[in-house]
């Protein structure tokens, strides 16, 4: 039976059993998400269990010299805080990433359950697209309501009752919508056990998304998903211990407390991914060139840390305004690829000039910036060969969604820069869905409209995106060019 969305007058919006699809076209442009009803037929196999483990892990005396400083800062590292906290993590990841695939398995392999580097060696196998030899230790807060029924063979297990959190007034109800959108197409083309949903608007509550989440665990909510924004999220994760767990829809500076999840389209995560693409192609000095906004600087910040991790280097950080690239080119061990952290327009005057320097034959890669201002191919064309990730909804479709070209035409929140917070949104509603699986099966991942997901064993959700690239000035998924 579907549960027909409306808006109440109260700042919430529920879904009743008892609604007609008229009903919902009454509501806030229902009738759009009718794109959504394709059956969802996620194939998911395996499943996967639960160990939990007390007490403190004995300090390691042998194994790998790195393994063994790893572990000693892993255990102190539960003490801390804040950038300590963040320092001690990263020092971790440092030393991890000097280990070859082979060692990093079988060191992973070799620590006993409840070691506290085990779930950080973990998330390093999943970054190299290694398997987990057994699933996280997620320890005492990670526990699922045994009032829903149990799970279905592909691991779709989603709450009774859902809560969004979202920002539906206000100037941030231009993101929040797509998201919402999506999520609701995704929540509509399942055709198994659908949850109770109630939309609560974080700006229209009085108190705000604290005050939000109060009423929604008040209201027999046994899950949510939101906030959206990221001092929400640092907020509500700083309350510590949560009696209803969260997906929150953004990364705060606060970890997600055991048992809540955190999920993002993070500028760092683009960095990230954009580190190991090039490293992977044997660049290892690369120049970065950026844009002013945050969100860029965000992605060059962790484009440089991760190379720095991984024995490359960030030869030179310049401005999308430099004339001449000729310098940076020649200096001393050379240039192997260019990072760049701009949007379309900026882009396109910047091929000339790298080629003019030298660099128009090294690989370019982009963040999912670059898509901002382009959609002409005649003017596209100089961005041929610029790889960039994105998400696998509008690179190669996604089972259960319709192409994103045609949800554009029937849906706004689908097309355009606003394409990404749809995936995004129908990601949130997989998850949700999901997490269970995800949370404890060794090799629990789903195939989302972003990319494939996993949560890692700290709560974050781990995004493997599409990768694609222009070609005859058209965004394709490199994958399809490679095999051509």
């Amino acid at each position: 039976m579907r549960l027909q969305p409306e808006i109440t007058g109260s700042h919430s919006t529920r879904s009743h059993p008892t609604r007609s699809a008229a009903r919902a076209r009454a509501g806030w442009r229902g009738a759009r998400i009718a794109l959504a009803a394709l059956a969802l037929g996620l194939t998911l196999a395996g499943c996967g269990t639960v160990t939990t483990h007390t007490g403190p892990a004995p300090a390691r005396t042998a194994g790998h010299p790195l393994v063994v400083q790893a572990s000693e800062l892993a255990r102190n590292g539960a003490a801390l805080s804040g950038a300590a906290r963040t320092e001690n993590d990263s020092q971790i990841e440092r030393l991890l990433t000097q280990l070859d695939n082979d060692s990093l398995a079988r060191e992973a392999a070799a620590l006993p359950p409840g070691d506290p580097l085990y779930n950080y060696a973990g998330r390093a196998l999943l970054r190299r697209g290694l398997p987990l030899p057994r699933p996280f230790d997620r320890g005492e807060g990670w526990r699922f309501d045994a009032k829903r029924p149990p799970a279905d063979s592909d691991g779709y297990r989603p709450p009774t009752k859902i809560a969004v959190l979202l920002p539906l007034s206000g100037a941030m109800a231009t993101a929040a919508s797509p998201v919402r959108d999506g999520f609701l197409a995704g929540y509509y083309g399942e055709n198994r056990r659908r949850p109770d949903v109630v939309f609560y608007d974080t700006l229209g509550t009085a108190g705000g998304t604290l005050a939000a989440y109060d009423k929604a665990a008040a209201e027999g909510n046994d899950f949510v998903v939101g906030p959206l924004g990221r001092d929400e999220v640092s907020a509500l994760f700083g309350k510590g211990a949560l009696p209803v767990p969260v997906l929150a829809l953004n990364r705060g500076s606060v970890a997600p407390p055991s048992g809540n999840a955190s999920f993002s389209l993070s500028p760092e995560d683009e960095g990230i991914a954009a580190a190991d693409y090039l490293l992977s192609q044997g660049a290892r000095r690369v120049l970065v060139v950026g844009g002013a906004d945050d969100g860029q600087n965000r992605a060059v910040a962790a484009l440089r840390a991760r190379l720095g991790d991984r024995g490359g280097s960030v030869t030179d950080a310049v401005g999308e305004g430099t004339a001449d690239f000729a310098p940076f080119a020649s200096k001393d061990g050379g240039v192997d690829a260019v990072f760049l952290a701009v949007k379309g327009a900026s882009a396109r005057t910047l091929m000339p000039k790298l080629a003019l320097a030298g660099l128009g034959g090294k690989p370019r890669v982009a963040t999912s910036y670059v898509l901002s201002g382009t959609g002409k191919p005649e003017q596209d064309r100089v961005l041929d060969g610029v790889v960039f990730p994105s998400e696998a909804w509008t690179t190669r479709g996604v089972r259960g969604l319709p192409a994103a070209a045609a949800a554009g035409q029937t849906l706004p929140t689908a097309r355009g820069p606003a394409a990404r917070l749809f995936a995004f949104g129908y990601d949130a509603w997989l998850l949700s869905a999901y997490l269970e699986r995800l949370a404890t099966a060794a090799d629990g991942q789903v195939a989302g409209a972003t990319g494939t997901l996993r949560v890692d064993g700290f709560g974050n959700v781990m995004r493997t995106p599409a990768w694609s690239v222009f070609s005859s000035g058209v965004a394709v998924s490199l994958s399809d060019v490679a095999r051509h």
